[in-house]
């Protein structure tokens, strides 16, 4: 695994974040003077690039491409994937992303101003097109597999590896590097902040993020990458490969509600429910759930429905890692995986922190404000998006 994020750029760092409950939300001003309501962000540190990979290269990188590269690369580097292996054989790659803002309006204030084409370079096309990371991952890696990008709002990082599983699963690739990521510049939030769905409370920004939180007043974008090299189980045995995790369960639903934006309960039950029956789980066997909440009304309210039908008197620990990272969008889905294998490998359960009073909705919810010490084996995490797009996930602990 990988991760670029405002928790840390490092699983350890990431680790110990988590288990501290420590926020990586904080404010950029310039989104304000932009036009912002809210300058509330996750605070994620820019890749530093020169050195690691050629200025030709580096040219066709999109800022989500950057926070992928660096994730993929550490991915890599904990499955004893170097160089030579990807000259010399097949791996995949599959990557959430529904967006790249910054190349696209950057190029538009150009053409405004001069009107010539010819100063847009060569550059602007491979950040600016929504497939981005794959085609940079893909060429820097020498990448012969399966390669597409997966646009699925903010489940696109969690189907990302659902897709990679079932490529697995059925013969077809032997591994794939999936994720997700994210671009956090203040271009690419504007139409977000426009819904008025971003907290205000800039005040104290690490308190800002509420899900689940009876006095939330929105969620808060954040983003980065994470990165996950998904292998069929002999073909790790037989190359001496350290095992972390097994994706067992991918589940997905479509609303079919009549607004893009309306969430379901019946339709994140359904995801939920399909991830389990594929794993071969009952909800009395999970020990983690790593719930999709924002921190919205609408959307906390809706899951709490959907996990309280499946759960309640179940023993699974419940959290949203968001109340920490704030809402990572397209990467949401690989990292709140990578968080919650992280959990699993280190036995405990991170909290959901800024919960001080909860909704009615989470009455018989497991939630925990409080990071526990407990052996976790089994893992549900959630993702739930823009348009009725629904994926689950199940991991369980190699034994």
């Amino acid at each position: 695994m990988g991760i670029w994020s405002c928790l840390g750029t490092s699983l350890e760092e990431v680790k110990e974040s988590l288990y501290n409950g420590k926020s990586g939300i904080g404010i950029e001003q310039e989104r304000l003077t932009y036009g912002y309501q809210s300058a509330l962000t996750g605070i994620v540190p820019k890749p530093m690039l020169k050195g690691l990979i050629d200025r030709h290269l580096r040219r066709g990188l999109s800022e989500e491409a950057e926070y992928a590269l660096m994730a993929s690369s550490q991915a890599f580097k904990q499955a004893g994937i170097d160089d030579e292996y990807l000259l010399n054989n097949e791996v995949g790659c599959i990557f959430g992303n529904d967006s790249s803002a910054k190349p696209v309006i950057e190029a538009a204030k150009i053409m405004d101003e001069k009107h010539d084409t010819e100063l847009l370079g060569q550059s602007f096309i491979f950040q600016a097109m929504n497939s981005t990371v794959n085609m940079n991952l893909s060429t820097i890696f020498h990448l012969k597999g399966v390669n597409f990008t997966l646009s699925a709002a903010c489940a696109s990082g969690s189907h990302s590896i659902g897709l990679a599983y079932m490529f697995i699963k059925n013969g077809l690739q032997d591994m794939v590097l999936c994720g997700g990521a994210q671009e956090t510049n203040y271009y690419s939030m504007a139409s977000f902040d426009a819904l008025g769905a971003f907290s205000k409370n800039m005040d104290d920004p690490t308190k800002a993020s509420r899900p689940f939180d009876r006095d939330r007043d929105g969620l808060v974008p954040g983003g980065g990458a994470a990165a996950l090299v998904l292998e069929d189980y002999d073909h790790a045995v037989a190359r001496g490969a350290e095992i972390l995790a097994e994706i067992v369960g991918y589940g997905f639903s479509s609303n079919g509600t009549s607004g893009i934006s309306q969430p379901s309960d019946e339709g994140c039950a359904r995801a939920m429910m399909r991830a389990m029956e594929d794993a071969g789980v009952k909800p009395s066997d999970v020990d983690y759930i790593n719930a999709h909440a924002t921190s919205t009304r609408q959307g906390d309210m809706y899951e709490a429905m959907a996990i309280d039908k499946l759960f309640r008197g179940e023993h699974a620990l419940i959290s949203s890692t968001k109340s920490m990272t704030g809402h990572e969008c397209w990467m949401a889905g690989a990292s709140e995986m990578v968080y919650s294998i992280i959990m699993m490998l280190n036995d405990f359960v991170a909290p959901n922190i800024n919960l001080e009073n909860r909704d009615e909705h989470t009455e018989h919810l497991n939630l925990t404000s409080k990071t526990v010490d407990t052996k976790v084996d089994i893992i549900l995490s959630n993702s739930f998006g823009f348009g009725g797009t629904n994926s689950a996930l199940v991991a369980r602990k190699m034994k």
